[in-house]
């Protein structure tokens, strides 16, 4: 009994502890933000944050025991910071709620601390104190923005905040091979990815943002990266150097990360699959240099990025039907081929997301797979995502451009299949 109090009561001081601590996190944020202000014009500092949080703490500590405590507690110090609000508020100069209602989210993480839930507490508290310290450059951030950019950020938090969240998560339709949710982080991706590029363009010049966006997206899907390159080129908004080096750029990060992933879920499988994607990954990297060094006018390659509609989703759609397809195609040839044509099956279940191909390799029984099967059976999927981002290349720029862009990729997984017979034999 004396160690279970023990524990409670150290839980208890844990909680209360953490309260204080956020809200002096919070108070060094704004008394360093305000320090300039006059004497006695701001109603919260330092300490006084620090109290704001322990009062949330104090409350939670008493709501089981002593309730009405609670609410008294809680209740005066979200009076007293509505005083404070009232008195330091000077229209139209300083009519201002953000000290008000730091404070007042303040007193909510000290209460979410002591009561039981202070990963919620530290990451809002320290989610807010991020926000309040970029205040200069939110600021310049969207006084920078145009009118197609606010409706562009708006679409794209209703297509993945408000619908994404709204679809079932199960699967159904032909061999349940649709997966509403899953197939609507397609259209999330590709039209993200393409709004990211639009964004990096703006902010480092459109070459380097073409890179920074080709591989910081491929840390979650070169597909997506390579469609939404397709559709810049298409509409003549991306030179066709660029999203070859940016396509390039993604299909290395894809193999490094289809390494790593090996490593970890499939060590025996580790030595082959970097013998053979090590050609694809230089096929990669010459893509890159040749790229970059065959733009003759380096001025016009950074010019300022001018889009029409910086998020498309239309092509987003496009890329889900025809995930869609591919999806029962696969499937149906599982159900043909059965476990004899494992390779097979994994190779299809991998043309739009190599991560799970390989995750699926990774999760089947010890000892299935062994040697040179373990390597073909992983490196399949890699390969055929490969292709699959050609023919998206293509699909989406059209033959004209779209056979350039996927070139590279083609001529990646050419060489790495020069190795297969080395491999078995």
């Amino acid at each position: 009994m004396t160690d279970a109090l023990s524990s409670a009561g150290l839980e208890g001081l844990a909680g209360l502890g953490l309260a204080l601590l956020l809200g002096l996190l919070v108070g060094v944020q704004r008394g360093w933000s305000l320090r300039n202000e006059a004497a006695g014009s701001r109603f919260a500092g330092v300490r006084t944050f620090a109290l704001f949080g322990l009062a949330g703490g104090m409350a939670a500590a008493a709501a089981a025991q002593a309730p009405a405590i609670a609410a008294i507690v809680s209740g005066a110090a979200a009076i007293l910071i509505l005083i404070g609000y009232a008195k330091s508020a000077r229209p139209p100069d300083q009519l201002s709620g953000t000290t008000s209602l730091a404070a007042l989210i303040t007193l909510s993480c000290g209460y979410l601390a002591a009561s039981g839930r202070p990963e919620m507490a530290a990451v809002v508290a320290v989610a807010m104190t991020m926000v309040l310290a970029l205040r200069d450059e939110l600021h310049r951030w969207v006084a920078g923005l145009s009118d197609v950019e606010v409706g562009a950020i708006i679409r794209f938090a209703l297509i993945a905040l408000a619908i994404l969240p709204l679809l079932p998560d199960q699967s159904f339709g032909p061999y349940d091979a649709w997966n509403p949710r899953q197939l609507w982080l397609v259209v999330v991706f590709v039209s993200g990815f393409s709004f990211l590029g639009y964004i990096a363009a703006k902010r480092f010049g459109a070459s380097r943002g073409t890179l920074v966006m080709a591989a910081t997206g491929a840390m979650v899907s070169s597909t997506a990266v390579t469609a939404a390159l397709a559709m810049r080129v298409r509409d003549g908004e991306e030179s066709e150097a660029m999203a070859i080096a940016g396509i390039g750029a993604a299909s290395a990060v894809m193999l490094i990360r289809a390494a790593i992933l090996t490593a970890v879920l499939a060590p025996a499988a580790m030595p082959g699959f970097a013998w053979i994607a090590a050609p694809a990954a230089l096929v990669s990297g010459g893509a890159i240099f040749f790229a970059l060094r065959s733009r003759r006018d380096a001025s016009a390659s950074d010019r300022p990025v001018d889009l029409k509609n910086p998020f498309r989703l239309a092509p987003a759609i496009g890329l889900m039907l025809l995930v869609m397809l591919l999806t029962v195609a696969a499937r149906w040839t599982m159900a043909l081929v059965g476990e004899r044509g494992l390779a097979l099956v994994i190779a299809l279940s991998g043309l739009a997301d190599v991560d799970s191909a390989i995750i699926a390799v990774g999760s089947l029984p010890q000892g299935l797979l062994k040697g040179q099967l373990a390597t073909i059976v992983i490196v399949a999927p890699v390969l055929a995502n490969t292709l699959f981002k050609g023919a998206t290349a293509v699909a989406i720029a059209g033959w004209r451009k779209g056979w350039k862009l996927a070139l590279p990729l083609v001529l990646s997984v050419a060489a790495s299949l020069t190795l297969v017979p080395i491999l078995l034999f």
